[in-house]
């Protein structure tokens, strides 16, 4: 599925989100900035987008590696960082989040983005996050949620299941649905306190969690 829309996906993300996500995750580099010359882990990275947004934000100081499952996408992520002059800087690597191809201890932030819903165990993904993780690192999930007042979730709940879904079939013509799955997805995911509580349990303290763009979006934040 995911192998099917790689060619639109960026197009895709940055048309029905108004652009916002852009900013989402200028937000999570801000506020979990690269300290030092530690390696940085983005994991289900896609395209690469947040690996590339932690690459600006450090420069040529800090080593970025992406992993994901798909293929696809890998190859569109390694041509923006080529596009983006990064070098030997912001590599991908194909590897399963679940099983991670690294030692413990390795990175001084294992963030994801819009990708921890879409693995078969998301406990097992937080346990391997925080293991490559440096004692004192951080582990920074951004993810979708619901708004929370009711006038909004209402208007946002129609336009995420009635009307993003179409659009995205339209335009990248999937054989299959995965902007139908895109909504379940989000509904079906432990969201605010739960997830903390789930951060927590893979090994990780002072948890917390900022919502952003009126609950559209949020980001955990915990320390190994």
């Amino acid at each position: 599925m995911f192998g099917q829309i790689a060619p639109r996906y960026d197009l895709l993300n940055h048309l029905l989100s108004l652009n916002v996500d852009r900013l989402w995750r200028r937000r999570t580099v801000r506020r979990v900035r690269p300290e030092g010359d530690g390696p940085i882990l983005d994991v289900c990275s896609g395209t690469g987008d947040l690996a590339l947004a932690y690459h600006r934000r450090s420069g040529s100081a800090v080593k970025v590696v992406g992993t994901d499952f798909c293929h696809e996408m890998l190859d569109l992520g390694r041509g923006k960082a080529r596009r983006a002059d990064a070098g030997d800087r912001v590599v991908f690597v194909e590897a399963d989040a679940q099983r991670l191809p690294f030692s413990d201890d390795t990175f001084q932030i294992v963030c994801v983005a819009f990708g921890l819903r879409n693995l078969s165990d998301t406990d097992r993904g937080l346990s391997e996050m925080a293991r490559v993780c440096r004692p004192g690192g951080r582990v920074a999930v951004l993810e979708f949620t619901m708004p929370t007042s009711w006038p909004l979730r209402t208007l946002y709940g129609w336009y995420f299941r009635r009307i993003l879904p179409r659009l995205g079939q339209a335009i990248t013509r999937s054989q299959d649905s995965a902007y139908e799955y895109l909504p379940s997805s989000v509904g079906e995911f432990p969201q605010g306190e739960a997830l903390a509580q789930r951060m927590r349990g893979a090994g990780m303290s002072r948890v917390e969690f900022h919502r952003l763009t009126f609950g559209v979006a949020t980001l955990y934040v915990g320390v190994k």
